[in-house]
């Protein structure tokens, strides 16, 4: 039975910083054991940490705090991992990126665009069929952004994933 199954009324997004080295196949043994406990990724980002032939991941999964902290510790154990830690949920600064090609005719372009302008985000590419849109914030934030726009106008997304960190003191 899947966690989800099991405790689904106890659920709730925790994001997890991992620093492990830079090396092929340790994301996805990293990946692999949270999968295989039952959990699912709702995302996962990777890139350069402080230290040269390091790299940071930042992992959400949902999950309950006891189950979380015990993938917190097999994911310590593991050979190639340096630092697990939980980001703190009331205390966080989380983004996601996301790139976004909507269809549009020439008379509909201004009205995109000032919707475009509302959600602080960015025309990276614009041509006579469409233009490609770039929205940076929070997860619901993008949600958001690609929901203002008919489904049928999205050619198509790319998202980056959430990166977070704990805020100063």
């Amino acid at each position: 039975m899947y966690l989800t199954e099991q405790y689904p009324h106890n659920l709730k997004d925790f994001t997890i910083s991992v620093v492990a080295y830079n090396k092929p196949g340790v994301m996805a043994r990293i990946c692999s054991l949270i999968t295989r406990r039952g959990f699912n990724i709702e995302s996962i980002s990777a890139g350069d940490a402080k230290d040269d032939g390091m790299y940071r991941l930042t992992i959400v999964i949902k999950g309950d705090d006891r189950a979380v902290e015990q993938i917190q510790k097999q994911i310590h154990k593991m050979i190639d991992t340096v630092k697990v830690s939980l980001v703190n949920q009331e205390n966080k600064i989380e983004k996601e990126m996301a790139l976004v090609k909507v269809k549009a005719v020439n008379g509909e372009k201004l009205e995109m665009f000032q919707l475009i302008d509302v959600y602080k985000a960015n025309i990276v590419d614009t041509t006579p069929e469409g233009f490609v849109a770039q929205v940076v914030g929070s997860k619901e934030k993008v949600n958001r952004f690609i929901n203002v726009f008919p489904k049928e106008r999205i050619v198509e997304i790319a998202r980056t994933g959430i990166v977070a960190m704990n805020r100063w003191n």
